[in-house]
């Protein structure tokens, strides 16, 4: 017990480097948040347009979705950060991080928001209708509100899942906590950073989750 203290829970180490830490913390926070936001108003937004069943598009989106749902997310981080260059397109690691995990947010986000727009009945959309509701007006006050509580429960699961691949940013050298908890970890010797990088991401993650459970119990349709 002593030697995994003395290792995992060194007190001088974690005092030496926790502002480090601290530091690669406000990253993480900034990166998860970006990523959340993008990838959920993107992945909406392709709903939306895909709800206009305009095929060369929804073609474009259907295209768009299976490759990032189908790639791994650190595969899209090692080409975004080290092919983009060759054509032009220079870009930190912090930028490659948030927009390829946004994009791969944003695919599994349209395919949730999508099947909650289609499993809206039929019959909504023609009562709508027949009310003198334009389909824009169907879609966004009648249909779009009730896709959206529908699709809460598998949305928050994976946006929390996806989120956590903010770690992944230390591959692209983004100074995120894993990143410093690494380079600490390699100063030190001892692997106490890593301890206090655990710690920060339940700090980021667990209130995450309690808050997709609120949201699941606030807006989700009551049986």
């Amino acid at each position: 017990m002593d030697a995994f203290a003395a290792q995992f829970l060194d007190l001088e180490v974690m005092q030496r480097y926790l502002p480090d830490i601290i530091d690669g913390l406000w990253v993480t926070i900034a990166l998860a948040l970006l990523v959340i936001v993008t990838g959920l108003v993107l992945g909406l937004a392709l709903a939306v347009i895909r709800a206009f069943q305009i095929r060369v598009i929804n073609l474009a989106i259907v295209g768009f979705v299976d490759v990032f749902r189908a790639l791994p997310p650190l595969v899209i981080l090692v080409i975004f950060y080290f092919a983009l260059p060759i054509i032009g397109l220079t870009w930190s690691g912090f930028v490659c991080a948030w927009v390829a995990l946004s994009l791969v947010l944003a695919s599994f986000a349209e395919e949730i928001y999508w099947a909650g727009i289609t499993s809206v009945h039929k019959g909504q959309w023609e009562a709508s209708r027949s009310t003198g509701l334009s389909f824009v007006e169907t879609l966004f006050y009648v249909v779009l509100p009730q896709a959206v509580r529908l699709t809460i429960p598998p949305l928050t699961n994976r946006t929390i899942a996806i989120t956590k691949n903010t770690a992944l940013a230390s591959v692209i050298a983004v100074q995120e906590m894993l990143t410093v908890a690494q380079t600490s970890l390699a100063y030190a010797a001892n692997t106490s950073p890593l301890t206090m990088a655990a710690i920060g991401y339940l700090l980021i993650f667990l209130p995450l989750v309690i808050l997709s459970r609120w949201i699941e119990r606030k807006f989700a349709w009551k049986h």
